[in-house]
């Protein structure tokens, strides 16, 4: 391990510093893919990555839900578990937690100040500087290995996989939920080549679980699978799962797997989604039981499912007016979402306030949403890669005319004034829902709960 000096003058004083200077290289250095420099960070930290036990989730759409399930059975079961998840919602330390509580301020501030001049040793060579994110997951993977010690890490990628700096890890579990329309413009302009990404994280001898369909390239995470020797484990093949009940924050399923059948599963989310998602979860629990003795009997898997909560997601933020949450923000989010809109929830009107990022696929979302709404309000995140409410109204338009159906458009980028229209127009049997980006989630959330602006970010 590096020896790291008492350099005082050098150091962060306060947690709120530390965060600053992690979050403010998002704009400086962006994205970058790779994993040399986290080799090199893991190196020089001593490899703490090698005392932990890593759950690795990736996926377009369901994975902040895999995870969250994962974490509640897990806990309930009696055991530690460390959480690395993205984006954060609320606050910067919401990213990494264990048993659900975030990493403490005075820690936080002590690992970064112990980080901070490898980091920088490391920028002044030809690799050049870590970025916010490879930072963000070496500062989870020394609090885990160093701090907390979890019995398990539930371990979400941040974009991708194969290049994706949580990708440094080796689990004893991988999953991939599903693979969709987004993040394009990175990780290819294909289902297959984004496949091919995802699948990146399969590791040599490691399980993997998967709710991936053929028409998603399934044949990709086989093929990737078979050349690794790890055991797959496929939706539709190894393991699936019956809806045997579905009511408003009430559902049950029946789950056949590999080593046994499970029936009646409860669940409190909403959505069809949701018994995909908690099918994937039972599947990976089934195969650490089966691999590792994991010790998770039914009485608390049933508890573990039906206390997961996942913020931002079909979440009923208000009852008066009724609001509801969604960060979907692709076109499988947005079927996701429409499929909700149509099965769970009853409304005399619907109105819909979105904003997006620029990059992502807006006419696939529209297509989704706008056969259900009966305003759509078009706002702008604060966040840098904001995408333009007046090109989404002008998409949204000439798409309403090849649909030949009119919906009342609103334009208003400033997303507390958008947000005050949506409340002002919904009366007491219509449903106002705000989707999109988790940008804009995590603002209007914070603003509703506590009356105050968010942290938000990557």
């Amino acid at each position: 391990m590096t020896d790291i000096k008492d350099n005082r003058s050098a150091e962060f004083q306060t947690a709120q510093e530390a965060i600053a200077w992690i979050v403010g290289r998002m704009e400086k250095l962006g994205i970058k893919p790779g994993l040399q420099r986290m080799q090199l960070l893991m190196e020089k930290l001593g490899h703490p990555e090698r005392r932990l036990k890593f759950i690795h989730v990736a996926g377009t759409n369901g994975k902040g839900s895999t995870c969250a399930y994962l974490s509640s059975v897990l806990q309930a079961c009696g055991y530690d578990v460390g959480t690395f998840t993205s984006p954060y919602l609320e606050k910067y330390t919401n990213r990494m937690q264990v048993n659900g509580v975030d990493i403490e301020d005075e820690v936080l501030l002590r690992l970064v100040n112990q980080m901070k001049p490898i980091v920088d040793e490391i920028g002044e060579t030809e690799l050049g500087a870590p970025s916010m994110f490879e930072i963000s997951t070496a500062l989870a993977i020394l609090f885990f290995g160093k701090v907390a010690y979890p019995d398990y890490v539930v371990w979400e990628t941040g974009l991708g996989g194969r290049l994706d700096s949580t990708n440094i890890v080796n689990p004893v579990v991988t999953v991939i939920t599903n693979v969709g329309h987004d993040h394009m413009d990175i990780l290819g302009d294909t289902l297959d080549l984004v496949a091919a990404e995802k699948a990146g994280i399969i590791k040599a001898g490691v399980p993997i679980i998967t709710a991936v369909s053929p028409e998603q390239g399934w044949h990709v995470i086989e093929q990737t699978a078979k050349a690794k020797k790890a055991t797959l484990y496929s939706l539709g093949q190894q393991f699936n799962y019956a809806n045997a009940s579905s009511k408003l924050d009430q559902q049950t399923f029946d789950f056949s797997g590999p080593f046994r059948s499970i029936e009646g599963v409860p669940i409190t989310l909403n959505g069809e989604h949701q018994l995909t998602n908690a099918a994937v979860a039972v599947m990976t629990l089934e195969v650490l039981r089966q691999y590792y003795a994991c010790i998770v009997d039914d009485e608390d898997l049933f508890k573990g499912l039906k206390e997961t909560r996942w913020p931002g997601r079909l979440e009923m933020i208000s009852q008066e007016p009724r609001i509801l949450l969604d960060g979907a923000h692709n076109p499988e989010g947005a079927a996701t979402l429409a499929a909700a809109l149509q099965s769970v929830y009853s409304y005399r009107k619907l109105h819909l306030m979105m904003g997006m990022l620029s990059t992502k696929n807006h006419t696939g979302y529209l297509r989704h949403i706008l056969p259900l709404v009966d305003t759509l309000i078009l706002t702008e995140p604060d966040f840098h890669k904001k995408g333009d409410a007046s090109k989404l109204a002008e998409l949204a338009n000439e798409l309403l005319q090849e649909m030949n159906r009119t919906v009342e458009i609103v334009v208003e980028r400033d997303w507390k004034r958008a947000l005050e229209v949506l409340t002002s127009r919904t009366e007491q049997d219509d449903l106002a829902v705000v989707s999109g980006t988790l940008y804009l989630i995590s603002d209007v959330r914070s603003w509703i709960t506590y009356q105050t602006d968010s942290e938000k970010g990557w």
